[in-house]
């Protein structure tokens, strides 16, 4: 069979056989994310859904069946993606297991319809031959971005990850983000589609491959050129210590572990870790990871004794904890936020950092008054929920440059990491992960924080409960890492910033060109055909 036997039977395919195929195209798709980091799966799956896309047919009922195809792709896409969500109901099965479905369906089948968006806006622009790849890039990418960016935005495993793996391709974002890089995923990986086509539908049916592939080429040139070309110095005098507890989630919150998991943390801190360092009087500062206590730490005076009397002078702590404030005005109930602390060698709290963007059902509910009112509540044990930070600001800590705070998964929004004012010189990212286990969850999350030390050239540091905690230079390169479902430490120095990349000064302006680009040339083609006699 033929390559061109098999993309007929893909474009002839109808009813559940064809959303059969686009289900399994999308789920394969996954492979192309962390932790498999098998992109080379797009150039199967990529292509297929072009061929879906030229299957749809003319009108109206074209447009309904691409919006079709495109759910489809989607939903396998996210089922095979994110199903590690489900994990967190297991932590409290009792209460929240019953929602399993939701979880592991449901949230894929509402990502879909962004996919399924992007197969339509693609379909309006298609015409045949080998500028479909640039309606078909267009579209998708114009729907990830929106799937990245409204009600909230969950750009989690953007199609752009899928370059991230290799160093070189990786660098790309430096220059046009994650928004830019996935552009040109879609463009690259979908183009072995026109080979497949007949000579009278596409005069150079491998062209659209060479020029991928050259696309390709130059990326990795010009990574190879910035990785070879940038040397990373270390800032003078800082000597971290990052603590990964590896505590289980279903411990955290039970009130009579609040003793045993402040042991762990202050005995695990102090170990030896080699000759030079012999526990934390050979360090300058000590990082836990988010949410650390189960409790309020500034109203537990024993916890910050407790604290003081492990912290040698001179030493400052950066840890996550839980905050709480006094109620808003004309309210009863007092604010509860996800916070960051620094704590000085007496155990006096200087600095704080309050999470801005919350995750919907795990930190608050939306509707919240509502929806607990009959009988529903967020994963974290906080009645209701959490408050967001008032804006982003840079986080002061004593011996160190301006730091970019973020907790968990503030760390996937491009764009959106650095705080007003002047550029901080670090990335510093505290998270849990705990509540997902060994999935790919984790890992996926590890990979777009590294991105986001590309996009805005500043080292990363990141501190996990359970892992991945990790340096990261601004090359996005790990300097050192614990892996996950591991307890231990790393010592290490804080790499020197680089100076802003072109994504850091010029934002989405250059992914917002490419998409024009591509579009224009897709409309372009499109209304040449539609003016050439028949």
């Amino acid at each position: 069979m033929t390559l061109a036997d098999v993309a007929n039977r893909v474009v002839l395919s109808w009813g559940w056989k064809r959303r059969g195929i686009a289900f399994v195209a999308g789920a394969l798709s996954a492979l192309s994310m962390a932790p498999f980091n098998l992109f080379p799966v797009l150039l199967f799956t990529f292509p297929v859904f072009v061929w879906l896309l030229d299957g749809a047919g003319a009108g109206k009922r074209g447009l309904l069946a691409a919006f079709g195809a495109g759910w489809w792709f989607g939903f396998g896409y996210f089922v095979a993606g994110l199903y590690w969500i489900g994990m967190a109901l297991f932590v409290e099965a009792d209460k929240f297991a019953w929602l399993l479905p939701f979880a592991v369906l449901g949230i894929p089948a509402g990502l879909a319809f962004f996919t399924a968006f992007g197969a339509l806006i693609a379909r309006m622009m298609w015409v045949t031959g080998p500028t479909r790849i640039l309606a078909f890039a267009a579209g998708l990418g114009i729907s990830e971005w929106l799937r990245g960016t409204i009600l909230t935005g969950f750009p989690w495993n953007s199609f752009g990850y899928a370059l991230t793996s290799v160093p070189q391709f990786a660098q790309g974002a430096s220059l046009a983000g994650l928004w830019g890089l996935t552009l040109l995923a879609l463009a690259i990986f979908a183009s072995p589609a026109t080979i497949a086509d007949a000579r009278d539908r596409t005069r150079h049916p491998r062209l659209p491959v060479i020029l991928s592939a050259l696309a390709l080429f130059l990326l990795g040139a010009y990574g190879w050129h910035r990785l070879a070309n940038n040397a990373i110095a270390n800032v003078e005098g800082v000597r971290l210590r990052l603590m990964q507890p590896n505590i289980s989630q279903n411990l955290k919150w039970q009130p009579e572990q609040r003793p045993a998991v402040m042991r762990r943390y202050l005995s695990l801190s102090d170990q030896a870790t080699s000759p030079e360092r012999q526990g934390v009087k050979d360090i300058t500062h000590l990082i836990w990871p988010e949410s650390a206590f189960p409790f309020f730490l500034d109203r537990e005076p024993q916890a910050l004794a407790q604290i003081a009397e492990l912290l040698p002078s001179g030493v400052t702590l950066v840890t996550g904890a839980i905050r709480l404030d006094a109620p808003l005005p004309g309210s009863q109930t007092p604010r509860v936020f996800n916070s960051i602390r620094v704590l000085r060698d007496d155990g006096a709290i200087i600095a704080t950092y309050d999470k801005l963007y919350l995750v919907p059902f795990g930190e608050f509910l939306p509707f919240q008054s509502l929806l607990e009112s009959i009988g529903l509540r967020q994963l974290t044990h906080q009645r209701g929920g959490f408050t967001a930070g008032a804006r982003r600001r840079a986080l002061t800590i004593p011996g160190l440059p301006p730091a970019a705070p973020l907790i968990c998964y503030e760390a996937i929004y491009p764009g959106y990491v650095l705080p007003e004012g002047p550029r901080p010189r670090w990335i510093l990212n505290l998270t849990n992960d705990a509540w997902f286990g060994i999935t790919p969850g984790p890992y996926q999350h590890f990979a777009q924080a590294r991105l986001r030390a590309i996009e805005e050239g500043l080292p990363l540091v990141r501190v996990a409960n359970n892992g991945i905690s990790a340096i990261v230079d601004p090359l996005g390169r790990i300097v050192h890492s614990l892996p996950l479902g591991s307890d231990g430490l790393i010592d290490g120095a804080l790499p020197e910033a680089l100076d802003e990349t072109v994504y850091s000064r010029h934002r989405n302006g250059p992914a917002l060109l490419l998409a024009a680009a591509f579009a224009i040339a897709a409309f372009a083609a499109r209304r040449r055909k539609a003016k050439r006699p028949k």
